[in-house]
């Protein structure tokens, strides 16, 4: 802070002087400042990626019938278990009462065909019947036997049936569109009747390049943290900190990919977030950042002072005579308020965060306001 004032006094005691470029009257363009740091930082990759249900079902019945009524609103959160269509269940309710009716006939069969059975046991034993007719007796019950057994098979699938009449939510979560309206006949898993998205926990999907995999792997069984925050971004494009938008999530690494896409050089990893206000959407875009450790004597610049153009990212550096210079420098890693540069810049050189925009390679700059620091 100490260098910023030094610079502030300095630019002012230049005023008028050279024909540097800056408003009319000599003045230089009021610009804030920030000192370049060294510090040690997280170690964090940041990449674009997707918001994804941890389970996604699509509602489907089980019998086929008119649908007579849907028991929820579109969009509306369910709980499972909760009655969400009901079908026709008249037919299915003759079935089982057929069902029934047929193991009531069938036992009364049984009986008898097991009495026979027994009495022609005795009958041949006194040589009143022949031995083949006690046997068929016996045949005969042991197939009343296997049909009575088939129709409380039979019975069963009705009661299920008569089940599957009243559909209910397998998941908690949230309902879409309506699919399929009380009214139309359906078939059997023909269509999907609507589909449920689990909001709470959530899935955040993205890919980190190949070389972070071993640091990744090193740490699996550790809580590694992920932040997330929604973004107007797609995947594959440079995570800039000006396309962000809302507060930003916590959750945790919970799945690394088996295999690196070849195409890419990347990882694919998810992380699981608790999203108790549901702040993440199922499909949308968010920056996701993976702290990895930390990263010791790092030197770091506030992000707002880097600049992308044409031949990739600069910064404006304030020079002792009050001028400005354009210096291209490589970012390794940046969040919405800091940035480690791995090249072109050193610790206690001054860097332009805000008026950019007024500023060329030459100008002269009056400082008007700076930061203690970049991480300040």
């Amino acid at each position: 802070m100490k260098k910023l004032l030094a610079l502030a006094a300095a630019l002012s005691a230049c005023k008028g002087g050279g024909k540097q470029q800056g408003p009319p009257g000599g003045e230089g363009v009021p610009v804030t400042v920030a000192q370049v740091e060294r510090k040690t930082v997280p170690q964090q990759v940041t990449a674009i990626g997707t918001v994804e249900p941890i389970r996604n079902v699509q509602v489907r019945t089980m019998v086929g019938g008119e649908l007579t009524a849907a028991h929820f609103q579109e969009g509306q959160e369910v709980r499972k278990g909760d009655v969400l269509f009901t079908i026709d269940p008249r037919p299915y309710q003759a079935a089982l009462a057929q069902a029934h009716a047929a193991v009531l006939r069938d036992r009364a069969k049984l009986a008898d065909a097991e009495a026979t059975a027994r009495r022609y046991d005795l009958l041949s034993k006194k040589e009143y019947v022949t031995q083949q007719q006690a046997e068929s007796a016996r045949a005969e019950a042991a197939s009343m036997k296997a049909t009575v057994a088939a129709d409380e098979a039979a019975l069963e699938q009705a009661r299920l049936n008569l089940l599957y009449c009243t559909i209910r939510s397998p998941v908690t979560g949230r309902t879409g569109s309506l699919l399929v309206h009380p009214g139309n006949v359906v078939k059997a898993n023909d269509a999907t009747l609507v589909v449920i998205d689990q909001m709470q926990p959530i899935y955040v999907s993205f890919a980190v390049p190949e070389r972070v995999l071993p640091q990744i792997r090193a740490r699996q069984g550790e809580q590694m943290p992920v932040s997330a925050r929604n973004s107007d971004q797609k995947p594959g494009e440079a995570p800039e900190a000006g396309a962000i938008r809302g507060e930003s999530e916590q959750g945790v690494l919970t799945f690394v990919d088996n295999a690196v896409n070849t195409v890419t050089g990347t990882i694919r990893l998810k992380a699981t977030f608790a999203n108790k206000d549901e702040a993440l959407w199922p499909g949308s875009f968010v920056m996701a950042t993976v702290t990895l450790g930390e990263q010791r004597d790092a030197v770091v610049a506030p992000t707002q002072a880097v600049q992308r153009g044409q031949q990739g990212q600069y910064v404006f550096v304030v020079k002792q005579d009050g001028t400005v210079e354009s210096r291209a420098v490589t970012v390794s890693t940046q969040d919405e308020r800091q940035s480690v540069i791995e090249k072109g810049l050193a610790p206690g050189e001054v860097v332009v965060t805000d008026g950019q925009l007024r500023l060329a390679p030459g100008a002269r700059v009056q400082v008007k306001g700076g930061a203690a620091g970049s991480g300040s």
